[in-house]
């Protein structure tokens, strides 16, 4: 007899808490459309940025592999669109294009030094910096919907509580029948904060922690990279 209620019982569970999402003041409406809206976001933020950093840290290892083996530049600048999502590839170009512009500024034909490799530097630190922004580009909405979505909650359920207080004064009656749905309709918009915060908090750390991989690798490679013109071209 017990299985064959349960059911009911779940059923009734799940359509009780629709109705008081369906039934809810303007007010926890908007706060729950409010928080929908940061949890999709969200999730997209999530989704699309997962598989590009995924996709980075790919044509990374493939670009360094490429690079070290190489003999030449012209080489490595051959796979450099196939590879392009890989920071490196950005620091490479921005190098490999300073390298090109001093050499066919020399008078001589001849020449392959390079005369100013500060200037190199300076142009691998600037594509660093956009590298490093790219990769972070719309971590701060996640760090956003964390550190917000539990407050948008919370300001719902204290309006949703003062519901309740009102209805319980306007019948003059603190009967549970009466109570419960206005708590319940307010502790709704908590747990909708909640979840839209926690997945919010865990993949921002992960991401940020994944950016940071990067941009040590970024570091790396631009002093490897000085190193070989360094050896080559002056």
């Amino acid at each position: 007899m017990q299985e064959i209620n349960s059911a009911p019982l779940e059923s009734e569970a799940t359509l009780d808490i629709l109705d008081l999402i369906l039934n809810a003041g303007l007010v926890s409406n908007a706060v729950l459309l409010i928080l929908l809206g940061f949890s999709l976001v969200s999730w997209a933020i999530v989704l699309s940025k997962w598989t590009t950093l995924r996709k980075a840290e790919a044509h990374t290892a493939a670009f360094l592999e490429i690079f070290r083996k190489s003999k030449k530049f012209s080489d490595v600048h051959v796979v450099c669109q196939q590879l392009r999502t890989s920071p490196l590839v950005g620091l490479f170009l921005s190098g490999y294009n300073e390298i090109n512009f001093q050499l066919k500024s020399k008078t001589d034909a001849n020449a392959v030094k390079i005369h100013n490799l500060e200037s190199i530097a300076r142009n691998l630190v600037r594509a660093s910096n956009t590298e490093a922004l790219k990769l972070e580009s719309r971590l701060g909405f996640l760090a956003t919907t964390g550190s917000a979505t539990p407050f948008i909650g919370l300001f719902g359920t204290v309006w949703g509580i003062m519901n309740a207080f009102q209805r319980i004064g306007a019948v003059q009656s603190a009967n549970i029948s009466v109570v419960a749905p206005g708590v319940s309709e307010a502790l709704i918009a908590t747990a909708a904060g909640l979840a839209a915060a926690i997945p919010a908090v865990i993949f921002y750390n992960l991401f940020v922690n994944w950016v940071k991989r990067l941009s040590i690798q970024m570091d790396d490679f631009a002093l490897e990279y000085i190193n070989i013109i360094e050896r080559n071209f002056t």
